[in-house]
């Protein structure tokens, strides 16, 4: 028998894709132009891994059944479950390419003001390795519990329907799985 959340669960999937899709279309906004010496440099690597990321998480179809639930609450509720499940993962997958892209960012534009359009030089290794290891410890720091209590909070401070949610191993498991 159906618990009566199918409404529910409909609002959630639609609140995880939108965010979703706000990742996407900000991951597909990056731009750089690095010069062909600066190309292989870590931040701007980075910066491409990000949205090649992005693109393949929003190329990965989905995996679930996708027979219609032909008017069956309890079908529909398990089909629900299972979008919000990929709805997650896929969200998640982006949010963690969008926090490695925003410390990417300001690695570039901390190395850019430290350049000030000239060419690296002697009196500017000190800071730009400088810069190269804060970006060095600003990934360490974005752990996938980092990343699920960024999207937890945030949700949470919005006040959303979080109860089925899938867990952050469950995340882990679906994404080794792709």
């Amino acid at each position: 028998m159906s618990d009566g959340l199918n409404d529910a669960r409909a609002m959630r999937i639609a609140e995880i894709m939108t965010d979703f899709r706000n990742l996407q279309h900000y991951l597909s906004q990056l731009r750089t132009s690095p010069t062909a010496e600066e190309y292989y440099l870590e931040g701007y690597s980075l910066l491409r891994q990000c949205a090649s990321e992005a693109q393949t998480t929003l190329e990965t179809p989905f995996a679930a059944s996708t027979s219609a639930p032909g008017g069956d609450a309890e079908c529909e509720k398990q089909q629900l479950r299972a979008i919000i499940t990929d709805a997650a993962a896929r969200r998640f997958q982006c949010q963690r390419a969008y926090l490695r892209a925003h410390a990417g960012l300001r690695w570039m534009n901390t190395r850019n003001s430290i350049l000030r359009g000239q060419k690296p030089n002697a009196s500017h290794v000190n800071a730009l390795q400088s810069t190269d290891s804060t970006l060095r410890m600003e990934l360490i720091c974005i752990t996938d519990v980092h990343v699920e209590n960024t999207l937890r909070t945030q949700d949470g401070a919005e006040g959303k329907w979080l109860e089925e949610d899938p867990s952050l191993a469950n995340i882990q498991q679906i994404i080794m799985a792709r």
